[in-house]
């Protein structure tokens, strides 16, 4: 298991929010680039990016500060926010995204999930957000009837790289990771499944760890992504890398 820092983007700033509500964001940094730099300068293996007004305006919006995450980076970099068209993930491999993380588009058109999984191998990555169990989209600004585990059912044999689960209600609270409900989807699905929201100390990455698995279905828990635990210090990024690199 691997764990990945991650970098939210607000007009243009690294913010994090509080459950996913736009309107409750601090600003840690007004330079995505030294930002970037500063976690890869750190350990980190893979850089968590989402571009926060293209998730609500259904297209990439800080398209600047993106590439100024890139051109810093010699580690591979996964993005979401935005991305709803293959033209749009064609455009972020050509400016050096190694992954397209697909989030409400893998909820309205899982055929063009299966599309771009086809046409990228390896490079498409699905986005389940959720509310009590059920699929949020637009940004999380909506939620659906549609469970997370149906939702990953639907790309079991569809070549997604791995699936990114965020509990809503831990993103940003710092009030643990939902570890079960990560371990039960990595033990519903065989593609690896990535664990976020709520990380707040080393013994919730610790306790990630010992759920990850491998389980008898072949699904595990390949990574972690932390946020505002380490932006406020309460993580020592560092150590946490440490932490996983010596698990493998």
């Amino acid at each position: 298991m691997i764990i990945i820092p991650a970098i939210d983007l607000k007009d243009g700033n690294c913010v994090r929010l509080f459950q996913g509500d736009m309107a409750q964001n601090t600003i840690y940094s007004d330079d995505p680039g030294a930002t970037a730099a500063r976690w890869q300068g750190l350990g980190a293996e893979r850089l968590h990016v989402v571009d926060l007004n293209g998730a609500f305006a259904g297209k990439q919006v800080n398209a600047q500060a993106i590439a100024a995450i890139v051109n810093v980076l010699d580690i591979p970099m996964q993005l979401g926010g935005g991305i709803r068209s293959l033209a749009t993930m064609e455009a972020c491999f050509d400016m050096g995204i190694q992954i397209c993380i697909l989030g409400t588009i893998a909820c309205r058109d899982p055929a063009l999930v299966k599309e771009a999984c086809r046409a990228f191998p390896g490079r498409i990555s699905v986005g389940i957000d959720a509310r009590e169990g059920r699929v949020a989209v637009e940004g999380w600004a909506e939620v659906t009837d549609i469970q997370a585990i149906d939702l990953a059912r639907q790309f079991e044999d569809a070549g997604v790289a791995e699936i990114i689960f965020t509990d809503i209600s831990r993103d940003g609270a710092l009030t643990g990771p939902n570890t079960p409900a990560t371990r039960q989807l990595a033990e519903t699905v065989s593609i690896p499944i990535i664990l976020s929201g709520g990380i707040s100390t080393l013994e919730d990455i610790r306790v990630a760890l010992e759920n990850a698995g491998p389980f008898a279905n072949g699904g595990r828990i390949s990574g972690a992504i932390t946020g505002k635990a380490i932006y406020d210090g309460r993580v020592d990024f560092a150590e946490a890398v440490k932490l996983t690199k010596g698990s493998r």
